[in-house]
């Protein structure tokens, strides 16, 4: 299944957008609540990665929203992303876990992937390498940073609100 992800990357690293930061050396994240994210709760949809994708975003509850991310390719599930955003020293943090499609993790038990918040618009957000943007009506764009083999490529997911 490894295997698969970068062969998936590179059918759609094609796109090299401009929608990430990254914090300053030295910079610390700003103040932040859930608040200026509840916008992202609802499901999304959308075309990627050579498959369909699917984020299932909870409202706000225990200071974190939670999230699941899957991708389905020809019917079955290549692997899933598990994770939330927190409240976090008065900041936000947005930490995740893949797993394969038989929920096998890629990532130690205690490891998580984790993103600092950058800054804050209205209706985006951004945290180092990953970008979430409410677009026009029931549209979500979210441009995220992947690295392989010392190259860096930003994928864009391309969503619409279902429910």
């Amino acid at each position: 299944m490894k295997l698969l992800i970068p062969l998936l990357l590179l059918y759609w690293g094609l796109t090299h957008a401009q929608n990430t930061l990254q914090l300053e050396e030295g910079e610390g994240s700003p103040n932040a609540s859930l608040n200026r994210v509840a916008w992202l709760e609802g499901s999304w949809r959308g075309e990627a990665l050579g498959g369909e994708a699917e984020e299932i975003w909870s409202p706000p509850l225990g200071g974190s929203m939670m999230f699941s991310f899957k991708l389905v390719h020809d019917g079955t599930v290549s692997f899933y992303e598990f994770g939330h955003i927190r409240e976090k020293d008065s900041t936000l943090v947005l930490q995740l876990k893949h797993f394969n499609g038989n929920l096998t993790g890629w990532e130690t038990q205690k490891e998580t992937v984790d993103f600092k918040l950058v800054k804050l618009e209205n209706e985006k957000v951004y945290f180092e390498g990953l970008t979430l943007e409410k677009m026009d009506g029931d549209k979500m764009r979210v441009s995220v940073v992947v690295s392989e083999k010392e190259k860096s490529k930003e994928l864009v997911f391309n969503y619409r609100k279902y429910y």
